[in-house]
């Protein structure tokens, strides 16, 4: 039952802009603060709780789990246009930061797909890079 899913993500999303304004007002700044976090937060909990009371079955699990995994990348996206163009607004230094952000993160792919894997493991991951590198003629 897709419906489910559609009535849990709408309500999460209404509770999250509601609290997220609320939040706004509270320290004075005339924006949504974190509304967008505060309904995807909502949506893993409630999701989770029907899932531990068993008060749903296959078909509405289903539902919720569709649109929770096209909710989170869609609001993402939407936040993070927003965002850019916030950072456009206010100068080099958001735009040199934002940069930077995304230079390290692609650095410590590698890094991060090392950890927890044996050492062994990454020694032979080593060795058939090394293989598959093709050899360099000399004066080349």
């Amino acid at each position: 039952m897709v419906v489910y899913g559609v009535a849990l993500l709408s309500a999460c999303m209404l509770a999250g802009l509601v609290v997220g304004d609320l939040l706004g007002i509270l320290i004075g700044v005339k924006a949504n603060v974190g509304g967008v976090g505060i309904a995807m937060l909502l949506l893993i909990l409630f999701s989770d709780h029907l899932k531990r009371t068993l008060r749903m079955n296959a078909l509405a699990e289903q539902g919720i789990l569709f649109w929770s995994a096209m909710y989170i990348p869609i609001v993402v996206a939407m936040a993070a246009q927003q965002d850019v163009v916030a950072a456009v607004k206010g100068g080099p230094a958001a735009l040199i930061a934002g940069v930077l952000a995304v230079v390290l993160s692609f650095a410590l792919v590698p890094v991060i797909a090392r950890i927890g894997q044996p050492a062994d493991e990454r020694d032979e991951m080593s060795e058939a890079d090394a293989a598959c590198a093709l050899p360099l003629k000399s004066g080349e």
